[in-house]
């Protein structure tokens, strides 16, 4: 169910391929990584996450990623071991977007493409989940905004097969935050006080959202992913 300030879940989906970027005229990318190359995420844009995982679920591992010259893939194991990776440089406001797919996998490893505060003060400083799946048919994808000390949170759910490769963006303005489709629109909150406060980074998760397992082995596939002013 859309909350207030949510978008419309029933909203006409946009064409499969289509970039918001292109349809709103971004301009060129100003970071990012098109994975066009072989081996773990580039060191010197990805810090990868060592350690416990959300919400002490399982571990987040280096391992769980690699680069096939074309795209990204985490994958999360039966034992809960899975992956996250952060981007070195964040900024205040502005516009992301990323080409992501989840094949079918287990209800407790939710893909998740998100915005999480440079600070590292959350929940204070914001969450921005502008794609997190939890479905384990990978038939639904929801958009949580985060925001207050108490995490208070704007969502919204839309129907959608995210086996099949589809691009999601989120923009940031000094009004509203706002969620894109495949270049249609799905999301928007323009409450003031739901605005993060400070500069995000993008993050790409495969989270583990059960202590006790065992797990389905899950993935999460990005092709490209790009920040933009």
């Amino acid at each position: 169910m859309t909350q207030p300030g949510g978008g419309d879940p029933s909203v006409v989906p946009g064409v499969e391929g289509q970039t918001a970027a292109a349809l709103l005229g971004w301009g060129a990318p100003v970071a990012g990584d098109e994975f066009d190359y072989v081996g773990p995420p580039d060191p010197a844009r990805w810090g990868l996450y060592e350690g416990a995982g959300h919400d002490n679920n399982g571990r987040r591992v280096a391992s769980a990623w690699s680069v096939d010259g074309d795209v990204v893939t985490v994958r999360g194991n039966t034992a809960g071991d899975s992956g996250g990776m952060a981007y070195r440089t964040g900024q205040y406001r502005g516009k992301w977007e990323a080409r992501m797919r989840a094949p079918v996998g287990d209800p407790d490893y939710h893909p998740v493409l998100l915005l999480w505060p440079d600070a590292e003060d959350w929940p204070v400083g914001g969450e921005v989940d502008y794609a997190e799946i939890s479905d384990p048919d990978r038939q639904n994808v929801d958009f949580f905004l985060h925001y207050g000390a108490s995490n208070s949170q704007t969502q919204t759910s839309r129907a959608l097969d995210v086996t099949q490769w589809h691009n999601y963006a989120v923009e940031w303005t000094d009004r509203c935050i706002i969620g894109y489709i495949d270049g249609a629109q799905w999301f928007a909150d323009c409450e003031p006080g739901h605005q993060p406060p400070r500069a995000m980074h993008m993050t790409i998760q495969l989270d583990a959202f059960n202590g006790d397992g065992p797990y389905r082995p899950s993935e999460m596939m990005v092709d490209w992913i790009r920040q933009y002013r």
